[in-house]
């Protein structure tokens, strides 16, 4: 039932019918009240500098936009680096420490999916999950770290950071609830708009394929990986963030008659453990270096100007 409501609102969002579209403008009212209550929340925030450069990235929209490879592209370009995000999903509260850069120190449940990916992509890397940012902020200071990338951002509007926002195609252009947007890019927010194929370009990679697979995974509008995907036996997606129980991947296994489970690294992180025979479609990205030169620039005129 869950599962069903969540791939009749992306519908609604990202692909709607004409009914979708009639449900939309009855919402109309409503996502009005919603925007400028927003854009008041936006005018009564003033940007902080809070002692190191600061790079957001994310989207203005609900949804997946492929906001974490770009991260963990992004932050493998500096010596360093953190990452801070809310670790949304994750069964824990306040800030954690998940990686100092060296080791990772908690598990995927006390981190959440996102956070994990990171921990064990990038090497070097401080990884910090906390529903205040500032407070994980202060805590990559006092670690050492040189530049903040902060996972999903844009909203936090009191502090000072370089804003990058994904651009993701929608034909609903509505705010919540008619439509996907968060927010709006206000008038007087700088931020920079980034797109597949011009700033940035996808590299996928099937591990351990084998002869049946049957896809499982558990991300925001699954249908975004069907350009990637190869031959299947069956697709099972699940609410965003969803914790597997093995139980329920042995059934899927057993009754596709699949010789492995094939999943995203999202997915990948929450059943490593379980030990089942697992096919992985993980994903890269290539930077485009005028993207990655615009974020030196930024980090460097944060140094050059803190230096004055």
């Amino acid at each position: 039932m869950k599962t069903s409501l969540i791939s009749r609102v992306e519908r609604i969002f990202y692909a709607p019918t004409f009914s979708d579209r009639l449900i939309s403008l009855l919402l109309l009212p409503l996502s009005w009240l919603y925007c400028a209550g927003m854009f008041a929340r936006y005018k009564s925030k003033t940007p902080r500098d809070v002692g190191l450069p600061v790079v957001s990235i994310g989207n203005l929209t609900v949804g997946g936009s492929g906001k974490t490879p770009l991260v963990t592209a992004l932050s493998a370009g500096f010596q360093r680096p953190a990452v801070v995000l809310r670790g949304y999903g994750r069964k824990s509260e306040g800030m954690i420490v998940v990686s100092d850069g060296e080791e990772i120190l908690c598990d995927v449940l006390t981190s959440g999916d996102e956070a994990m990916i990171y921990a064990q992509k990038l090497h070097g890397a401080v990884v910090i999950v906390s529903e205040v940012r500032e407070h994980a902020i202060e805590k990559a200071k006092a670690m050492g770290c040189s530049v903040v990338f902060l996972d999903d951002g844009y909203s936090k509007h009191q502090i000072k950071k370089l804003d990058l926002l994904i651009e993701v195609q929608t034909p609903n252009t509505a705010c919540l609830p008619a439509g996907p947007f968060r927010e709006r890019l206000w008038p007087g927010k700088d931020a920079l708009s980034v797109r597949e194929e011009r700033d940035f370009t996808r590299r996928t990679e099937l591990k351990d394929a084998t002869e049946k697979m049957v896809l499982v995974t558990a991300i925001a509008r699954p249908e975004r990986l069907d350009a990637y995907l190869p031959e299947v036996a069956g697709k099972h997606y699940f609410p965003d963030h969803h914790y597997f129980t093995k139980a329920e991947l042995e059934t899927i296994l057993r009754e596709s008659g699949a010789s492995s489970l094939l999943v995203t690294y999202k997915d990948y992180v929450k059943i490593a453990h379980f030990e089942l025979p697992v096919s992985l479609l993980d994903m890269e990205l290539e930077i485009a270096p005028s993207l990655m030169e615009n974020i030196k620039a930024y980090v460097n005129t944060y140094y050059e100007e803190s230096r004055v």
